[in-house]
C-alpha cells in the first residue's frame, strides 16, 4: 500500500484532537458548556461538530464506507473513540486519493451534490479541525485553563519525529 503525504498530516489532526479532548474530559460540565465570543460556540459542542465533521469527511471520502455517527448524543469518551477510529480510517482513505484534482461527490440528504477535487476535500478536513481545535483553545483560556501543546511540533516530538541537535560550537 502507498502511503500518502498526509498521513503524518492526519496522523497529526487525531493527536491533536484526542489530546484537546482529554483535558476538556476533566472539565465540569458548566465549564463544557462555556462560550468564547467569536467561536462555533460551547467546547462540548464544538468538540461534537469537529468529531462529526471528520467522520463526514471520510464518509464522503470513503464512498459511504465510513458511516456517519449521530455526534449530538456522544459523551468525550465515545467521541475520542471515533477519533481513534478515524486515525485508521483516514490511514485507508489516503491512499486512494493520490491524483488532488480527482472530483470526489457528496451526496446530501436533500438530493443536492457537491463537486470538489480530492485536494480541497483533504485540506478542508485539515483546516476545519485545526479552526475548531483553536477555539476550543481560546475557550479553555477564556476559563483560566492552559490549553494543552497542540501544535505539530509537539506532535512529532510525541511521536518520536523530531530530534533537537545541541549546537557543537
Amino acid at each position: 500500500m502507498t502511503t500518502s503525504l498526509l498521513t503524518e498530516g492526519f496522523g497529526h489532526h487525531v493527536w491533536a484532537t484526542c489530546t484537546l479532548i482529554d483535558v476538556c474530559a476533566t472539565l465540569s460540565e458548566d465549564q463544557l458548556q462555556a462560550n468564547a465570543p467569536g467561536t462555533y460556540g460551547p467546547i462540548i459542542d464544538t468538540i461534537r461538530h469537529l468529531v462529526g465533521a471528520d467522520t463526514d469527511y471520510l464518509t464522503v471520502l470513503s464512498g459511504g464506507e465510513v458511516k456517519n455517527i449521530d455526534e449530538d448524543t456522544m459523551d468525550l469518551g465515545a467521541l475520542r473513540a471515533e477519533m481513534v477510529l478515524n486515525e485508521g480510517r483516514w490511514a485507508e482513505v489516503l491512499p486512494r486519493h493520490l491524483d488532488p484534482d480527482a472530483i470526489v461527490v457528496r451526496h446530501r440528504d436533500d438530493g443536492s451534490e457537491s463537486h470538489a477535487p480530492a485536494g480541497t476535500r483533504l485540506t478542508q478536513a485539515l483546516q476545519h479541525g485545526t479552526d475548531h481545535r483553536s477555539q476550543i483553545c481560546t475557550a479553555l483560556t477564556s476559563l483560566g485553563i492552559e490549553p494543552p501543546e497542540i501544535d505539530l511540533w509537539a506532535y512529532a516530538d510525541s511521536q518520536g519525529r523530531l530530534k533537537v541537535v545541541d549546537n557543537p560550537g
